[in-house]
């Protein structure tokens, strides 16, 4: 079962290593990873998305809260989140055929980032469904290269 884990660290060289190294130590894959700055900037959120049963996530919740520089861990696994990653596709393009593409973008809300002379690069923020159902429409044009980032994940407001 895919586990996506936010952990509140210290902004601090090496911290990252230690988290992975747990996490990686115990035979588990990370299948996504974001690190960056919080609004205070002695400290950093790490998302990751492990898959792990129910069990081996308890037991990587508890080591993680053992090291020093962990301050704050958050199971975002569950509907009451907001998740999104972003992507850039660099896709074949015959000036012919650049007005579907850009059709196809502007449907998801994607932009168009760089034109070249036989492609374009697009890009484009959402949760996995979305991007994989633009991924699969742009295939068909031939995507030449992709870049994603790892999944991003925030707890939605309370709605009291």
């Amino acid at each position: 079962m895919y586990h996506v884990l936010s952990v509140l660290v210290e902004n601090k060289p090496g911290v990252l290593s230690r988290v992975t190294g747990l996490i990686s130590r115990r035979g588990f894959n990370i299948e996504s990873l974001s690190v960056g700055p919080t609004e205070d900037p002695t400290m950093s959120r790490v998302t990751a998305i492990v898959v792990a049963d129910d069990v081996a996530y308890e037991q990587i919740t508890k080591q993680l809260h053992k090291l020093i520089s962990v301050h704050k861990i958050t199971d975002l696994t569950n509907d009451n989140a907001i998740d999104r990653e972003l992507v850039l596709y660099k896709v074949n393009a015959s000036p012919e055929r650049r007005s579907e593409i850009i059709e196809i973008a502007n449907i998801f809300r994607a932009k168009i980032v760089d034109v070249g002379r036989n492609s374009l690069t697009i890009e484009a923020t959402g949760d996995g469904p979305k991007l994989k159902g633009l991924e699969d429409l742009l295939r068909a044009y031939g995507i030449k290269e992709t870049v994603r980032t790892g999944t991003i994940a925030m707890s939605r407001s309370s709605k009291e």
